[in-house]
Order: structure tokens, then C-alpha cells, then sequence
């Protein structure tokens, strides 16, 4: 036989796709997810991470496994099957915590260490060890060492550089 249509149910949206072997065992089933889909720009969905193949496939020298996602995608957004979409897998998180950038820690081993603004004139500091928690990279949680309305030293920004 020639097939004449194909039928998808678009309310029950499945994402599948890819992770390094070196990922892989980071993950487990029931994590939640973040779709962004190419042909809808800047928005994002939820998902929840149903399936992580036992076995993986090499593809261009690395190993890797398939997962499949339920996707949750509001009714008022009209998704296309076939659509490509990245995931971003929430590996942890937390709310309700400090932060602060992670260029304005000092490191020396496994101590870390932020200036604290102790007088404003003439500026001095004190420095102080923190102790960090999660970090996306950019920023980072200070889980003890610093309290809310304290000011640190920085790195100065320029706005005029940035400005286009």
C-alpha cells in the first residue's frame, strides 16, 4: 500500500533526542526539561524526560543515547511535527539564594575568597572566605560568608563600550 496521510495527535507532543556518553549518567528519567524549537523563536517548554535508551549508538566518534520527552506546549502555540528543538536537561537548581558573579571570586586551592566594601572614603576592603554552592557558570550561589546588602569589589563596566 502507498500511504495516503499521516495522523498526529499534536496535543501529545514528543521531543527525542540525543546525550554524550559523558552526560549520560548525570540524568534520569522524570527530570524536568527546557525546549526552545527553532521555528518558534524565543519561546520555551516544560517537558519531563520519559526515556533513556540502555544502549548507545557512536556517531562520529562519540557515544551516544537516545532520550524521549513529554512535551507540554500550551494550546494556543501551533507546533509542527518534525520541528528541531534543543533540550537543556535541569540538572539542579535552587531558589532564594545569593548570588554573585563568578569573575568576582578569588580562588587559591579549594578556598574562596570576595572583597568587601568596608569603608567608602577612602575605599577599602576586607577580605573575606566564602563558601559557593551551585554555579550555571556565570553565576554563582554563596551559600555562607556574605550577607545581602553587603557590597563586593568587581570588575568595572564600561556602558559606553557596550552600548551598538
Amino acid at each position: 500500500g502507498t500511504t495516503i496521510a499521516t495522523v498526529a495527535n499534536m496535543n501529545d507532543m514528543l521531543f527525542i533526542g540525543k546525550v554524550d556518553e559523558t552526560e549520560v549518567g548525570r540524568i534520569h528519567e522524570g527530570m524536568p526539561l527546557v525546549l526552545s524549537i527553532g521555528a518558534l523563536n524565543d519561546k520555551k517548554f516544560d517537558a519531563k524526560l520519559e526515556y533513556i535508551s540502555p544502549k548507545g549508538t557512536e556517531e562520529s566518534g562519540a557515544i551516544m543515547f537516545e532520550i524521549k520527552a513529554a512535551a507540554k506546549i500550551p494550546s494556543d502555540v501551533f507546533v509542527r511535527a518534525g520541528y528541531s528543538a534543543n533540550a537543556e536537561i535541569i540538572l539542579q537548581n535552587v531558589k532564594n539564594v545569593i548570588t554573585i558573579p563568578e569573575s568576582v571570586i578569588e580562588f587559591n586551592k579549594d578556598t574562596a575568597f570576595v572583597n568587601i566594601l568596608k569603608t567608602e572614603k577612602p575605599q577599602t576592603f576586607e577580605k573575606r572566605v566564602i563558601k559557593t554552592g551551585l554555579s550555571d557558570g556565570i553565576n554563582i550561589e554563596v551559600t555562607s560568608g556574605l550577607k545581602v546588602k553587603e557590597k563586593i569589589r568587581g570588575a568595572v563596566i564600561d556602558m559606553k563600550k557596550n552600548k551598538k
